[in-house]
């Protein structure tokens, strides 16, 4: 892998979190080459980050063996256009646009092309995150590993059949919006009940972290790591029964029901 060229087209904050990623996978810098229209992108991308700069989306293409595509959805269509005569009949091409299926990336493409269908998620910024890859039925294994690895750097990789995407979207992708509405909402309660800002945004960051690490580690049901701060009759108890009341569960579940349908919306060019 680290002899793998990349080329990231569209190096904005997601693109240059996959080109970290990308780095800390052992990819070296000087097989990378990006593209932005960003003059201060361009700078940050040579001098952080050491990588080549694409005079144009097609320039940045040659000779690589993987492609990632990481332009606004509305922007796919004319870039895949733009590189699709330039593409190497080998190279991958790797989409991170959301809403856009295998067969819409294909049709811009050179018949056979290798691609793939990915949704990573903004905690891929730190390292953190996790990209669900669903491969087109022209990717051969070496090829899926080649994009595994590269992405391994930015956190967790997944293979699901495509079909799954709408719900991985829903729930990994828009996933980090949800839990800082969760924290954010705590931040609230500590300070509504005296504490100082600061000191509840630590509480509530750490604890959400945390509680992340040791389902991760432990392996354990959310359900069980419940239980095991759950006393009878005691506070957790309380403020559980409150959450039940409200229906936070049912509401949990709606909401992603809600990202799912709205992404069908947007595959329908709604």
């Amino acid at each position: 892998m680290m002899d793998a060229k990349i080329a990231i087209l569209g190096a904005g904050n997601m693109g240059q979190a996959i080109l970290a990623g990308a780095i800390r996978s052992g990819v070296d810098p000087q097989k990378i080459t990006a593209t932005t229209q960003d003059e201060a992108a361009k700078k940050l991308l040579t001098t952080k980050y050491q990588v080549g700069i694409g005079e144009s989306n097609a320039a940045a293409i040659t000779g690589a063996d993987l492609v990632i595509v990481a332009v606004k959805p509305y922007q796919v269509k004319e870039v895949l256009s733009e590189i699709s005569a330039a593409l190497n009949p080998e190279t991958v091409v790797l989409s991170v646009a959301v809403g856009l299926d295998l067969d819409s990336l294909a049709a811009d493409l050179p018949p056979g092309q290798p691609v793939i269908r990915a949704m990573p998620n903004t905690p891929a910024m730190v390292g953190q995150g996790v990209t669900a890859l669903s491969p087109g039925a022209s990717i051969t294994g070496p090829q899926l590993e080649l994009a595994k690895g590269v992405l391994a750097g930015s956190g967790a990789v997944i293979v699901v059949p495509e079909k799954y995407q709408p719900a991985v979207g829903a729930i990994s992708g828009s996933g980090p919006a949800y839990v800082a509405y969760f924290v954010d909402a705590l931040i609230e309660a500590g300070v509504h009940q005296g504490l100082p800002r600061d000191v509840a945004t630590a509480l509530a960051v750490q604890t959400v972290e945390g509680s992340a690490a040791m389902l991760r580690e432990t392996g354990d049901h959310p359900a069980i790591a419940r239980e095991k701060v759950t006393s009878p009759g005691g506070t957790t108890a309380a403020a559980l029964a409150e959450f039940d009341n409200s229906g936070v569960r049912a509401a949990i579940i709606r909401a992603v029901a809600a990202a799912i349908a709205r992404t069908k919306e947007i595959q329908a060019g709604g």
